[in-house]
């Protein structure tokens, strides 16, 4: 059976907050609340530094840390990163604006059956399972012919302008240090990913007041080779999975949360790994967050890298990359289960 891309038609998450406090049952999540495994302090994961890369004096030593931050970690903050303020602080207000539209504006630009692009909710792929307590506005960016403008918002006015803006240039110089530290000729990665695909995914988090019993996104692995993820408000709900038990993290202010792929883990043959992650609402705000995903060319081969499977073995199978995002968006989210079927 061909696989499609696409999630089935849900009910505006925005709208059910404002018309009544009660919680639909499909929303109700019992491994969401505080258990066992939950942590309620918050962890310290590392913070990457990225003008000491810049600097002869200071990037080995930075790069030694980045390496551990992915070897060990999977998730890192990055401060100094070099977009400009005034741009990240432009964005943020262009999505508070765009969420804040009238719900038939935003039903303008809703997905249609067999595309993940557009306006509503991702990895919706049965008409009994639990859903996020969230609303999404997924698009691909970059490069050019990967966009599909029907789904890009018109209001507010600089709203396509700051779709335009890329992050590539910054996930490249990651992607070569990251390489490097594996002792890998960059090229061997960088070449995957030079028309590669840039998608952003606008997340809108409705207070709940069961927040202790919804997830606003499920827990999951990311699919590309790295993500980087902006907070726009400052109203926490991103978790990661560590040793077994879920910690609150708390992003830094102007610092993107950078996180491991699993096309990364996959390429290194599992040196570096993908890390669980999932988010939480609160009862009386909403949370909104933009998360960038860097992925590579459309025909690009995804599997270990021929460099570091001798001695170890491939532990991961080669896949078209279009099959891969193929399977991956037609797929229910359920921890790392997807990654799980690319072992051997």
């Amino acid at each position: 059976m061909e696989l499609t891309m696409g999630s089935l038609p849900v009910a505006n998450v925005q709208a059910l907050a404002a018309a009544s406090r009660d919680v639909p049952e499909r929303y109700i999540r019992p491994e969401a609340g505080a258990h066992p495994g939950f942590a309620d302090c918050g962890v310290d994961i590392p913070v990457i530094d990225f003008s000491r890369f810049l600097d002869p004096d200071s990037s080995r030593d930075e790069s030694s840390k980045l390496h551990l931050a992915c070897q060990n970690w999977g998730f890192f903050q990055l401060i100094n990163h070099t977009v400009p303020k005034e741009v990240i602080e432009k964005m943020k207000l262009d999505v508070r604006e765009f969420f804040q539209l009238p719900l038939e504006e935003k039903r303008q630009l809703a997905q249609v059956t067999g595309d993940v692009q557009g306006y509503g909710q991702l990895f919706v792929v049965s008409k009994d399972q639990k859903l996020d307590w969230a609303d999404v506005l997924y698009l691909n960016t970059q490069p050019a012919p990967e966009r599909c403008l029907r789904f890009w918002p018109t209001q507010p006015l600089t709203f396509r302008q700051a779709c335009r803006r890329t992050l590539k240039n910054l996930a490249d110089r990651l992607l070569e240090i990251m390489a490097k530290n594996l002792e890998l000729n960059p090229d061997v990665v960088t070449d995957k990913f030079k028309v590669g695909i840039q998608s952003i995914r606008f997340n809108y988090y409705p207070p709940c007041p069961q927040a202790d019993k919804v997830l606003g996104f499920s827990q999951h692995s990311d699919a590309d080779l790295i993500t980087l993820v902006l907070q726009v408000n400052q109203v926490q709900g991103l978790q990661i999975k560590r040793s077994g038990e879920w910690f609150p993290v708390m992003p830094l202010p102007g610092a993107f949360i950078v996180n491991v792929g699993d096309i990364f883990e996959i390429l290194s043959n599992g040196r570096y790994k993908s890390i669980e992650h999932r988010v939480v609402v609160n009862t009386e705000r909403e949370r909104l967050s933009i998360a960038t995903f860097h992925s590579p060319q459309s025909h690009a081969m995804i599997g270990p890298l021929q460099e570091l499977v001798r001695g170890s073995g491939a532990r991961y199978k080669t896949v078209n990359h279009e099959d891969f995002m193929k399977l991956f968006f037609s797929s229910k989210l359920d921890g790392k289960s997807f990654l799980d079927r690319m072992r051997y």
